[in-house]
């Protein structure tokens, strides 16, 4: 099959030299919209991203992120080369080698390795720096899989929320976007379109112009927030018992909806008796909020159809996130709000083309397993085998894995033999021993898949490959090759493997992208749950207390652990989304400077003022930033943003040097809004 070509028709406006070109792809970054993007090129360069119209939902406009994505493309931390280490580890010094020294140095690096320790002793290290088919999950599993290098965990996110999906509904397809102006009540619980996913708010206001009600459940005053009919300002950790309450109001009622649950559901009497303690009185004290605005949003919840609940990854980050997302995406099954469009829940949509990538040629070994929220330890703790070579790929965890303190001490192990293929200088790159130059989603071939809306699009190259840099698949297809672990009629690099993967998807998927036509699920990009798609569970039916959950949670489902606050450390941390990075994609570029949210009066309290330079610290670290006083945050809680770099802040750390490395109570998650902390002066420090 010859290889897709590049959609590119002629530009709108000339450009110094000569006409421009504009080629047509798709963002494939962590978000869940997946925009189609039309870039303009001239003579090669990437001039400027804006939105296409191919994408119906995302059509023509994306995020301001995105649009400076060139920057990241030709900015000064773009790597160009490869590179072996000269000096101290985190002193960003390297000398310029070709690939073929390089990738000799890594292949020779793990072969003794696995020839003192055994393959566990390798960790591969890599998350959501692209989430298409093409960059992660694909040749470099198939490398790590037949290597026997240790198995990680990919938990920092999603991984309370997908671990109750799954339980409750097998992650069964979820809400659309172009179905919420259906909705008469739209609850969005732990979610923030504005900073992620603004494709969304469109058809939210859509839906408000309607008439719909609004009721938003966050700790911060976000701009859907604003002109929500009801804000619940709940404290972090604490919407577990929010949701709860309201199960407790349908069941008291008689608004539970008996024939759905006894006919599509199992485990709703555990249900019933696990949120009969949380009146509204109880739990508006826990989640410091009124009692008679949450008994009202409970009472709009059971009266309203078609209801909506958006439920978001921002309830997940705590210690009780696991049960928070089971009792949110629980409360349709109760009150009985499937079956009508614009009714039900919307969560992701990742699952919802049934792709299970056989095209890994290489089963799962039953090596180690290391949770990534547990890198610190894994690097300064693990014996047996310790971990030898790390190689890290689509993150940067320097900067954004919990007890960062801990990780940075780890990645300056003199002993330890770290890679970093990546696209930019990064916090995680300064301490690498050999670095690899990658490639960016503009300048190769992946598949963008939205988890928002239901779509899949092919991404094509706008550029070629800027300096020396390289993609995933060809990378790891080479060092696999080096290796010995690959067979001669495998796919070694990117354009093979892209015809291999346009092979092995299901139904007419892969020849809808070879033509150009947009291809969409057997149940079509806007499904109403209980009519066109059902549960994924073993028997059908929706899993309400499910038992493999209830034994291996600490407490139990739907229970509630309390605040870890202590009177030296009050204050809770939370690190939400911003405009500025995709996690902490573009984290890099230029910004303004950071400041640390906090309510007027926990600054009066201290003695603060607006602009005060502060220290924000508990006893894993300190970070030294700016403050705003502001009452978009609640009192007793503060925040900065998520995907800082340690330039970001005046003294080097970010908020993962005051995260603590407990895990939820559901999918081994990470904890971030768990970091309690105090706020001094830093003129009195």
């Amino acid at each position: 099959m010859a290889s897709p070509a590049k959609a590119e028709r002629p530009g709108k406006k000339a450009v110094l030299g000569g006409p421009a070109t504009v080629v047509d792809t798709a963002c494939p970054l962590d978000c869940p919209d997946a925009c189609s993007l039309a870039v303009t090129v001239h003579h090669g360069t990437v001039m400027s991203l804006d939105g296409s119209e191919n994408n119906p939902v995302t059509g023509g406009f994306i995020c301001a992120k995105v649009r400076r994505f060139g920057e990241r493309v030709y900015g000064p931390d773009r790597l160009l080369h490869p590179a072996v280490r000269k000096g101290r580890k985190g002193d960003g010094k390297f000398t310029r080698v070709t690939w073929d020294e390089a990738l000799a140095l890594v292949a020779d690096r793990m072969r003794a390795a696995k020839a003192k320790w055994g393959g566990a002793s390798i960790l591969p290290y890599s998350y959501g720096g692209s989430n298409g088919l093409l960059t992660q999950d694909n040749l470099d599993a198939t490398l790590w899989r037949r290597f026997g290098a240790s198995r990680l965990a990919r938990t920092l996110c999603a991984a309370p929320t997908g671990a109750a999906n799954m339980a409750l509904y097998g992650k069964m397809p979820s809400i659309t976007y172009q179905d919420y102006p259906e909705a008469k009540l739209i609850v969005l619980w732990g979610v923030n379109p504005s900073a992620s996913g603004i494709h969304l708010i469109p058809y939210v206001r859509d839906a408000q112009a309607r008439g719909a009600t609004l009721v938003v459940v966050d700790p911060r005053t976000t701009p859907l927030a604003r002109s929500a009919d009801v804000h619940l300002a709940v404290n972090p950790g604490t919407d577990v018992v929010v949701a709860l309450a309201m199960h407790r109001h349908l069941f008291a009622t008689g608004r539970a909806d008996e024939a759905f649950l006894r006919e599509h559901t199992r485990g709703a009497e555990q249900l019933r008796e696990r949120a009969a303690e949380w009146t509204f009185e109880r739990a508006a004290s826990v989640a410091g909020v009124d009692a008679a605005t949450l008994e009202h949003v409970a009472e709009l919840y059971a009266s309203s159809s078609p209801a909506l609940v958006k439920c978001g990854w921002g309830l997940e980050r705590n210690r009780n996130g696991g049960n928070a997302a089971m009792a949110v995406l629980a409360l349709p099954a109760v009150g009985g709000k499937f079956g009508v469009r614009g009714g039900g829940y919307s969560m992701s949509n990742s699952a919802s083309w049934n792709i299970d990538r056989t095209w890994i040629g290489a089963p799962e070994p039953d090596t180690r397993l290391v949770n990534m929220n547990h890198l610190g330890r894994a690097l300064t703790e693990y014996r047996d085998p310790p971990v030898d070579v790390l190689f890290v790929y689509n993150c940067n965890p320097a900067a954004t894995v919990p007890d960062q303190r801990r990780v940075l001490e780890g990645l300056g192990r003199d002993d330890l033999f770290t890679v970093v293929f990546e696209q930019v200088m990064t916090d995680t790159a300064l301490y690498a021993d050999v670095l690899l130059p990658a490639t960016t989603f503009l300048e190769g071939y992946d598949f963008a898949r939205a988890y928002g809306p239901i779509s899949l699009e092919l991404g094509r190259p706008v550029v070629d490959a800027v300096g020396e840099s390289r993609s995933n698949a060809d990378v790891f297809g080479e060092l696999a090759s080096r290796l010995g672990v690959l067979g001669e009629q495998e796919p070694a690099g990117e354009l093979d493997l892209l015809v291999r993967v346009l092979d092995s998807l299901p139904g007419a998927i892969g020849a809808d992208i070879r033509t150009g036509a947009r291809p969409a699920p057997p149940f079509g990009s806007r499904p109403i749950q209980f009519v066109d798609v059902f549960p994924n569970t073993s028997d059908g039916r929706v899993d309400l207390f499910s038992a493999a959950l209830e034994a291996s949670a600490p407490r139990g489902l739907y229970r509630y652990q309390p605040d870890p606050a202590t009177r030296q450390y009050p204050l809770a941390l939370i690190s939400p989304a911003s405009d500025r990075t995709i996690s902490s994609t573009l984290g890099e570029l230029p910004r303004p400077d950071v400041k640390l949210l906090m309510h007027p009066a926990d600054a009066t309290a201290r003695g603060l003022v607006d602009k005060d330079l502060v220290r924000v610290f508990n006893e894993l670290g300190e970070v030294h930033c700016e403050l705003s006083v502001t009452a978009a945050v609640r009192p007793g809680t503060v925040s900065l943003p998520k995907g800082l770099w340690r330039r970001s802040t005046r003294n080097g750390f970010t908020t993962t040097a005051l995260t603590p490395d407990t895990l939820t109570d559901l999918g081994g998650g990470a904890c971030f809004n768990d970091a309690r902390v105090q706020v001094g002066s830093l003129a009195t420090a």
